[in-house]
Formats: structure tokens, sequence, C-alpha cells
């Protein structure tokens, strides 16, 4: 256990990007109410997570990690989580069988609500109000009652996580994640998509190995992990009032951990030193990721890094880097090597999404498929050049038919982003975009294990 922690030393530190609200009361009592509803995960999930981890950070898997930008109550919905989870599925398949490495899938879901915003108010036509924080917090409508720090979303956020979580968790276990059901997790609108036919291609082959192990005497309905899948749930630690009500002790080994999720990561502008984020997170237990982008300096990442994981626990820590893809190449190494120099054991994972948002001419935010694309291999470039591996991948994505990033083998247009721009804060990568860059990655994991043969021979 953390020395000196308690659920609520955080509020001693400098918290950055909290809401305030108005009525102190009305956040105690839904801070209450949540502290007496049942934890969304368990403690040994979460152990079970960073025991996955643990082997990516030896080399030994990779990690995908995608959903939502923010999720909101609007676009709640069964089908959209389904088809979220099935793009997810087909990911991590064609990663599988192309890299020969078993995939940790962790979706950024079931929680995924509060953001962080450049500027705590926002003026239009003249108003200004205070700025949309995420769906546990205010309304995305401009108008002064949406816009009130509401505590008792977090409530409605919490009853929104469990349907989901109870719905992720029929789907990985339930049979729909069967290998056998391969075929059908193809979405209708992808059939316009090259990569769907790819993706077909694979299906079938995966239908002929599983038939081939049955012919030898392993029958593919009595094996778990054909039958199903583990999948684990993230987000960003941001609202605090949350997070800490949310947070129980493990009945078997006394630690502390957040129940609102398996995961949860610090972001780029809460993870600096003294940060009241980084306080609450050092005492939980829970696997826990780390943005990095190019402000942080190599002294200070091992300084998070010894307070965060000081007993250098495998699988603790994944540090997702988020450069851009024209800094990525210059910016990475500098933090690479100061890990590898030091020891700690890390996931590396590449978030190429977050330093790459354009405003499109037609006035949307977009973030262009081909700096994605360049990012995610700078990323893998530089992890082959320093010896390290390059463990994941962190994106937004939806398994709807969106149109919020431009380019891709769909080729979205700036003047096609208006069609379907569904998102309530940052553009997604939408279903074809996705497994598009599932089979790039499947290619990048194939010459990155062909380059440690290489170096091994």
């Amino acid at each position: 256990m953390a020395r000196n922690w308690t659920p609520d030393s955080w509020k001693a530190q400098e918290a950055r990007h909290l809401p305030q609200y108005d009525d102190a009361q009305a956040l105690a009592d839904a801070e209450a109410t949540l502290g007496t509803y049942p934890p969304l995960v368990f403690a040994g999930e979460a152990r079970a997570l960073k025991a996955e981890l643990a082997g990516v950070a030896q080399g030994e898997g990779f990690l995908i990690q995608g959903g939502d930008c923010a999720e909101s109550f609007a676009e709640f919905h069964p089908n959209n989580i389904r088809d979220t989870f099935r793009v997810l599925l087909q990911m991590a398949v064609v990663l599988t069988f192309a890299g020969k490495l078993p995939v940790v899938k962790v979706g950024r879901m079931a929680g995924q609500f509060a953001k962080p915003r450049s500027a705590p108010t926002e003026t239009k036509d003249g108003v200004t109000l205070p700025s949309y924080l995420g769906d546990n917090v205010n309304g995305i409508e401009f108008n002064p009652e949406s816009r009130r720090n509401d505590p008792q979303r977090m409530v409605r956020a919490y009853s929104q996580a469990a349907a989901t979580l109870n719905l992720l968790r029929a789907f990985a276990g339930g049979g729909y994640a069967n290998l056998r059901q391969v075929h059908q997790w193809t979405l209708d609108f992808m059939g316009r998509s090259p990569w769907a036919q790819k993706f077909a291609e694979t299906a079938d082959r995966i239908g002929e190995a599983l038939d081939f192990m049955e012919a030898c005497g392993i029958d593919p309905a009595t094996v778990p992990q054909l039958q199903g899948t583990s999948f684990y749930t993230s987000h960003e630690a941001l609202l605090l009032p949350y997070e800490q009500a949310m947070t129980r002790q493990d009945s078997l080994t006394g630690d502390w951990y957040d129940t609102s999720a398996h995961m949860v990561w610090i972001g780029d502008r809460t993870r600096f030193p003294g940060s009241a984020h980084i306080e609450f997170a050092r005492g939980i237990g829970n696997p826990l990721g780390l943005k990095c982008g190019p402000s942080l300096e190599p002294d200070d990442l091992l300084t998070l890094l010894d307070t965060l994981n000081p007993a250098r626990e495998p699988g603790r820590i994944t540090l997702i880097s988020r450069f851009g893809h024209d800094k990525v190449e210059a910016g990475l190494p500098r933090l690479v090597r100061a890990i590898t120099r030091e020891g700690h054991p890390v996931v590396w994972s590449c978030d190429p999404m977050h330093g790459n948002v354009v405003k499109s001419d037609s006035g949307f935010k977009t973030r262009p498929f081909d700096r994605i694309l360049s990012e995610v291999k700078g990323f893998f470039a530089v992890h082959r050049a320093e010896g390290t591996h390059a463990g994941g991948i962190h994106i937004e994505m939806t398994g709807q038919d969106v149109t919020e990033c431009t380019g891709g083998a769909i080729a979205i247009t700036d003047e096609a982003l208006g069609d379907r721009y569904h998102t309530h804060c940052d553009p997604r990568l939408n279903a074809a975009q996705s497994l598009e860059l599932a089979f790039l990655l499947a290619d990048m994991i194939r010459l990155e294990a062909g380059g440690r043969q290489a170096d091994a021979a």
C-alpha cells in the first residue's frame, strides 16, 4: 500500500481541470450515494489486466485500447456498444493472427465521460457560458441550465457505465466473441471498404485453422480461449470526486482499487509534479496509463514513475505517447532512453490521435488519417531504433459509420465531414478506418518481429 495515502489525500494537492460546483451539499450527497453503490469492476479483474500488461511490457503481447472520445447520455444505445466492441474484436483478431502475439483488449468505455478543456468558458454570439466538461459534469447544449455543473450527473454516469459493463461482459463471455463467429463481425456498411474483403480472407484462414484443430481432436467448442475473450474497461481519471467515491479497499489484499474501471490514465494536462491526479493515482492498485507529450521532460517522467510505481511492478504503468506526426521521431527517443537507462518496466503505447487535430476548411475539427498513420509509423521506427517494444495503440474510434476523420481507403473528404459528424468532443476513426489501421499495424508488428529475429541471429 502507498505510504501516507488515503482516497481523499488528493485534496491537499493542486487539482486542475476539475469542475466547480455551486452546491457543496449536492456534491456531498452525490458522492455519498456513489459510495453505497456496488463496484463496477473488481480488484481481481484489475490484477488480471495488470498481469496481461506485464507480458506486453516484456515484449510478449500487444495492447489495443480504443473507444469514444467522450461517452454521452444521448448516444447511449446497445447497438453502439455492440458495434464498437465488434470493431475492437476485429482489430484484435487481425493483430493476433498477423503478429502471432496475444492482444490485450481495453475499451475506452463505461466511464469515459469527463474531458479537460482548454478554457473554462466559451463564447458564442456574444454569450459566455461554462465550457462543456463531459456529460457526467454538464450538458453540451449551449444554454445556462445545461452548462450548470450538476453532481447528480455522476450518479447517472455510474448507471450508464454499469449497464455498458453488463452488456460488454455478456458479449465477451456469452458467445458473441466466439472465433467461430468471426465472419459475422463485419458491419454492413464496411462492404464498400477494400479492407472488408481482406478481413473476410483472414476470417477464412481462421476458420480453416479451427477446422484443422477439430480434425486433430481439439474441439474448439470446449476451449475457453476460443469461446470468449477477456475485455477490460478504462477511462481518464479526471473527475476525482467520482473516482474517490468509487475507490474501495480489497477484502483479500487490503489494497485500494478504483472500482470505476480496470485501468485509468492520467492526461497530459494533469500529470505535473504535485498534481492531485498523480496523488490519487499513486495509491490505487489499478494498472495506470500516463500520457506523454512534447512538454514532458525525461527527468520529470522518471520522477512521476518513481511516485506511481516505486516497486517497479511490471504491468503497472502504460506510457501513452502523443506527440503529433511531425514530432514523434524527434521527441519520443529522449523518453525511451531515459526509461531504458533506469530500468522501469513499462508498456509503450501510441496515441496518434491527440497530436494530429486540425481545423478543416469546412470548419470541422478533424484528424487526417495519413497523419495518424505517420505518427504510428514514427512510433514503431523509434522503438525499432532503440531496441524496445512498440507495445500498443490508443485510439479514439467508434463502430459507427461516422465521417469525422478525413482520408483512409474510403477517402472521406473535407467536404464530406458534415455528412455524419456526431462526436461530442473530438473526431473519431470510423469502423472502416479502424480496421484499415489494424491491417497496417499488423504489417508493422510483423516487421518488428522480423527485426528481433534478425538481431537475435
